[in-house]
């Protein structure tokens, strides 16, 4: 008697509608780096960290953790926290960006053109927080927490 292999469970992000750009807008590592370095007086901007299970190894200085499972409900609420503390560029990422920081990015970016918003912005980090652990020197010295077991 043959048994069968129960289906895989849908990813998290199927009871979500797909952002409506599969590849929005991205900054490099050394486009957010200068935008850190420049802040010093100031920041107009915020970085997502989108990781749940696999938030180790360290993340970008300054950093709010959100894991993406949580993102989609409380998007309005992120616009209007961040509308009201100024905020004109979020940056999000995750291991990779290719998926998570690609799709928060994409969802933020739709609800920032339903609200007809033309100062804010939002973006993937290109890379995600690997590309950033792995290009060393400087970009790991603005990381917290860094493990460089965790990228070897």
């Amino acid at each position: 008697m043959a048994t069968e292999t129960p289906a895989a469970p849908p990813p998290w992000h199927a009871a979500y509608p797909a952002p409506r750009n599969p590849t929005p807008a991205s900054m490099t590592r050394e486009e957010v780096l200068a935008m850190m370095k420049q802040s010093q007086a100031g920041r107009d901007f915020v970085l997502v960290d989108l990781r749940r299970n696999d938030h180790e190894g360290g993340t970008i200085r300054g950093s709010i953790n959100l894991p993406a499972q949580s993102l989609y409900p409380m998007i309005s609420t992120l616009y209007t926290l961040f509308k009201a503390a100024g905020v004109k560029k979020i940056v999000w990422y995750c291991s990779s960006s290719k998926g998570r920081g690609n799709r928060a990015a994409g969802w933020f970016a739709d609800y920032i053109e339903v609200k007809g918003d033309t100062e804010m912005t939002s973006f993937a980090l290109a890379e995600g927080v690997k590309g950033w652990a792995k290009a060393g020197g400087e970009f790991v010295e603005w990381m917290d927490e860094y493990d460089e077991k965790h990228w070897v």
